[in-house]
């Protein structure tokens, strides 16, 4: 998953988390507030009362000669106010503020009630207790709207938040996407790279920025070092090797030359056969990593391998291995190099012979792939190979079937020079394996255009 993705997923994660934070904090708060609110309303209707008592006097709200208790209640029930004579001697009761039911026309309510006591009457002042009260469905209604509003503030903000932090994120992180898709994405090979500084003011970004582009100019020239060091020791190489060779046939060729003595050189030209190829081999490496081959022919894949099969028919018949060829498609590819694209496929079908069970199966399969692409597949019934062991697989000189039947000749060569000619074609070469089911190897062509020059050979490649 991509960094962006992560950051977005953390904010939003994050904001979730507040919002269900806030869905518990917010009721009491809420609930709190709308009783403050109730409370300051009862405290401003009762300086209301009594500036009407302190300007009118009591008339308003006797009833009679006998000063009965006055009550009064708003069309909706929702508010009252009641004044009551104490009796003479009673203490002023002090001021307080608390919630009881009220009985409102046949009907018990809940009401918040202040109730406080003063004095009135002119010369004759007497006591009088006077209760302010406020329904508290009233209380309930508006702690509801308050706690509807601050939940849809809360996620509308939430919601802004993560909008507003992806949009800075993405900007934030637009050197690490320039980092990773205009420099990094599609390098075959070092020359590939682009050294162009990217615009940041970011001091981390500049740093990496900074300290790739100065492992990548290490990189080319360890890779120039090591494509001219193969190629100088291939040739060293070669001519003692055949000067070796050659003094062996002379000597072969003395008639009083003691039987044991020829059978120990014939066992030293044997190896010394070997010694030559792999040398071939490094240096066939070499010059196709030094862009050293042509890439003028169109090669039909389906020619090639039925080429490669009638080359390899006898060692194939041997062992009794069924061979099925199914290609299909635009199979051509106008780019290539016909010697080595049949080097290529000799080795894998080779492969598929040589690591395969007696009366196996091998077979060959190419497809169209989208985008004018291709795809080929070598598949055998072999033992297959344990998964650890598929990410070294074209690592140069390291095998791991050593005891398979086969010709004993190679030193763990032939999946790297399948690699080096897959990518001087523009192709992917890569291994699908199963353990006792078998292995295919995939070459996964791009389209039918001039493959870019150079590519990443794999001794780099895994590095």
């Amino acid at each position: 998953m991509r960094l962006e993705a992560k950051l977005a997923i953390s904010n939003a994660v994050s904001k979730l988390l507040l919002v269900l934070l806030g869905a518990l904090v917010i009721p009491p708060i809420v609930q709190q507030v709308a009783v403050a609110h109730t409370d300051a309303h009862l405290r401003e209707k009762k300086r209301l009362v009594q500036g009407l008592i302190a300007r009118d006097g009591l008339q308003a709200f006797e009833r009679g000669e006998r000063a009965e208790t006055y009550a009064d209640y708003n069309i909706f029930k929702q508010e009252y106010i009641t004044l009551t004579p104490l009796p003479e001697g009673t203490p002023l009761p002090a001021e307080r503020i608390f919630e009881e039911p009220r009985q409102v026309d046949q009907q018990v309510e809940d009401f918040r009630i202040l109730s406080f006591a003063l004095l009135a009457g002119g010369l004759h002042q007497r006591a009088f207790r006077l209760e302010i009260g406020s329904s508290l469905e009233t209380v309930e209604l508006l702690t509801a709207t308050l706690r509807q509003l601050a939940l849809w503030v809360l996620v509308a903000a939430s919601l802004l938040t993560v909008v507003s932090d992806a949009a800075v994120a993405h900007y934030l992180l637009g050197p690490l996407r320039e980092l990773t898709v205009r420099k990094l994405r599609g390098i075959r090979q070092p020359s590939d790279f682009n050294f162009d500084v990217i615009d940041t003011q970011t001091t981390d970004f500049r740093r990496l920025d900074d300290r790739l582009n100065a492992l990548m100019r290490q990189v080319q020239s360890a890779f120039a070092k090591e494509r001219e060091f193969m190629s100088n020791v291939s040739h060293e190489l070669l001519t003692p090797v055949s000067i070796l060779q050659s003094r062996f046939e002379n000597m072969l060729q003395d008639p009083t030359l003691p039987e044991q003595n020829a059978q120990q050189i014939v066992e030293s030209q044997r190896t010394l056969h070997r010694l030559r190829n792999t040398v071939r081999t490094l240096l066939l490496i070499a010059n196709i990593e030094n862009e050293q081959y042509l890439r003028e022919e169109s090669v039909r894949l389906s020619d090639v391998v039925a080429d490669v099969a009638e080359e390899l028919d006898d060692r194939r018949q041997q062992r009794d291995i069924a061979l099925e060829v199914d290609i299909a498609g635009n199979d051509v590819r106008p780019h290539a190099n016909a010697s080595l694209m049949h080097t290529l496929l000799r080795n894998l079908l080779s492969n598929a012979i040589k690591y395969n069970h007696e009366g196996g199966r091998i077979r060959v399969l190419g497809r169209p792939a989208p985008g004018g692409c291709y795809t080929l597949r070598v598949e055998d019934s072999g033992p297959g190979i344990a998964a650890e062991n598929i990410p070294y697989l074209f690592d140069r000189f390291r095998r791991f079937n050593s005891n398979a039947p086969g010709s004993p000749e190679g030193y763990g060569l032939g999946l790297p020079i399948a690699q080096t000619i897959a990518g001087f074609h523009g192709a992917e070469l890569k291994a699908e394996s199963t353990v006792g089911q078998g292995t295919a190897f995939v070459l996964d062509f791009g389209p039918n255009v001039s493959p870019a020059s150079g590519f990443m050979p794999p001794s780099l490649a895994q590095k």
